[in-house]
């Protein structure tokens, strides 16, 4: 294997929620890669932070603002990524967010907010970015599960049900795409060391000593960790790969 087929140079990606966290580790991979990368989020401060990071690397980067969970937002985000960068060959769908409560504890309004944001934001983004990901010749479209994906978990109700719905999602695009030649893939992040999980360390007892107990790797994980698995489901390394969810948590998932 050399190198070229790593190489991303002359690619475009899109992250959504890609100003800080995970989202922020694979953009910073994509654009060492060489791709051109479309910072997606909410807040304009962290965004300019994270296209100042990126441009660091030798890129074109662009901050969106966008709610993605406004399909207007989201079709004006597309054009503008296409009219500013010229196309798009990825799509990386991470925009998420949780609210820790057991079942029978959450409102409608609070599991609508946690699906919008982290699975029907994927399907409008996915929905509306495909045209310019089939033009592409090539396109790769890189969904954000969770090990909750998996296992349940009784604070994370709603949490659970979106990311587990990403990972079935990504199959039936998968299946779809495949004659356009549109590579559809999930990451299943582990315990990972960002905001989202420090809250949940706060509220949470014991959460911290469980999970290393459990990790084969002893440790959380960084958001580092997702640049190279996020290199390769954008390059051609992995043309051949579709429809898989995989794991990015140091062993947890294995650990009986």
């Amino acid at each position: 294997m050399t190198s070229s087929r790593f190489d991303l140079r002359g690619k475009v990606a899109i992250v959504t929620g890609g100003n800080g966290g995970i989202g922020l580790g694979m953009a910073r991979g994509l654009a060492e890669a060489g791709a051109d990368i479309a910072v997606v989020g909410r807040n304009e401060t962290k965004s300019a932070d994270a296209v100042a990071d990126l441009r660091k690397r030798g890129v074109k980067a662009i901050a969106v603002t966008t709610d993605v969970t406004d399909t207007a937002a989201v079709a004006a985000m597309i054009d503008r990524v296409v009219k500013e960068l010229g196309r798009i060959d990825v799509l990386v769908n991470n925009a998420g967010m949780s609210i820790r409560k057991p079942p029978h504890e959450l409102e409608l309004d609070e599991w609508n907010k946690v699906i919008d944001t982290n699975l029907t934001s994927a399907f409008m983004c996915s929905k509306l970015a495909y045209p310019a990901l089939k033009a592409s010749g090539n396109g790769k479209v890189i969904n954000i599960g969770s090990m909750l994906s998996i296992f349940g978990a009784s604070f994370a109700a709603a949490y659970a049900a979106s990311k587990g719905g990403i990972v079935q999602y990504t199959r039936a695009c998968a299946n779809a795409w495949a004659p356009d030649n549109i590579q559809v893939n999930a990451i299943l992040p582990g315990w990972i060391d960002t905001d989202l999980t420090r809250g949940a360390r706060k509220q949470i007892s014991g959460l911290h000593e469980r999970v290393l107990a459990r990790t084969p790797a002893g440790r959380w994980g960084d958001i580092e960790d997702f640049a190279g698995i996020a290199v390769f489901l954008a390059s051609p390394a992995s043309n051949f790969i579709t429809g898989t969810a995989i794991p990015v948590d140091g062993g947890y998932s294995v650990m009986t």
